[in-house]
């Protein structure tokens, strides 16, 4: 298996040297390394050119007016690039401030060899925060198989453990490039609507949180975006009836949440609205 490993990056110097060692410690070496620069200015680029000869650097960002001068595109244009230019037939995403055990990749493989005919897997990962490894909670639990329902939730796959055959970007296209957060969500989504998906149930990963650079971090919450790939994929006019349906009542409860929440907080204009939402969405029927 020729797998790509597609790691984006911006200003994390201090811990994509951690990344990048756990891939080179792999006891199933990748057919290649992609990082790519969403425009850092700590001096990632002359590290990967000089500690790291065999990693092959690419950049997302665009020229800005700003005083760095760079103007960074995001998370989601950063793995799209990397994916397009992979060579491999398998993408294994990594973040870079997480970290692999040696054994993820041959792990993963040998389960897929087992399972002639997948091409999603992932893997259980262990959490550490501000430096102290804690406990994944029962709603964190991770699954096998046609997990679509249970995807609706929450993210239930870590990015960093997923290895993907590069055939599935073809048929549900990539992340989806407008989503500051929420991006593996959506793909999760879409992915798990058409596919089985293998789950290798041990600590193949470590996780990291708690850093003022967290991703998952946004000040305005990230359960509005779960909405809007909710309400995406169900106007796809792709979900069977069942999936649909499942979509539909998750799509309202949060809605309803995102709702009470408003009212609290007296956004009454943002709370119509959205209750204008529920409305709607309580009138469509799958036949529609």
């Amino acid at each position: 298996m020729k797998i790509s490993v597609v790691i984006p990056t911006y200003n994390r110097k201090h811990t994509l040297s951690r990344a990048l060692d756990s891939v080179l410690a792999q006891s199933y070496q990748p057919f290649e390394i992609i990082v790519i620069d969403d425009g850092s200015t700590d001096g990632t680029f002359d590290l990967i050119k000089s500690k790291y000869p065999s990693v092959k650097l690419l950049e997302s960002f665009q020229p800005s007016k700003s005083l760095k001068g760079y103007s960074p595109k995001g998370v989601s244009v950063a793995r799209n690039v990397g994916i397009k230019k992979s060579k491999g037939d398998w993408i294994s995403l990594l973040d870079s401030d997480d970290e692999w055990v040696p054994d993820k990749l041959i792990k993963q493989v040998q389960l897929l060899k087992k399972n002639e005919g997948s091409v999603f897997c992932h893997t259980n990962e262990i959490w550490i925060r501000n430096g102290i490894r804690v406990n994944q909670h029962k709603k964190h639990q991770k699954y096998g198989g046609y997990i679509f329902k249970e995807c609706l939730d929450i993210c239930r796959i870590s990015p960093s453990s997923a290895l993907i055959h590069k055939s599935i970007f073809k048929d549900i296209g990539l992340f989806d490039e407008s989503l500051k957060v929420c991006e593996d969500y959506d793909l999760w989504l879409r992915i798990t609507s058409n596919y089985p998906v293998l789950f290798l149930d041990e600590f193949l990963i470590k996780k990291y949180g708690g850093h003022k650079d967290q991703l998952s971090k946004t000040p305005e919450g990230i359960e509005q975006y779960r909405i809007k790939s909710l309400e995406k994929i169900m106007s796809s006019n792709l979900l069977p009836e069942s999936q649909f349906q499942a979509a539909k009542d998750m799509l309202i409860t949060k809605l309803q949440i995102f709702a009470n929440g408003l009212e609290k907080r007296q956004k009454i204009d943002k709370f119509n609205d959205i209750q204008k939402k529920i409305q709607y969405w309580n009138n469509i029927s799958f036949l529609n």
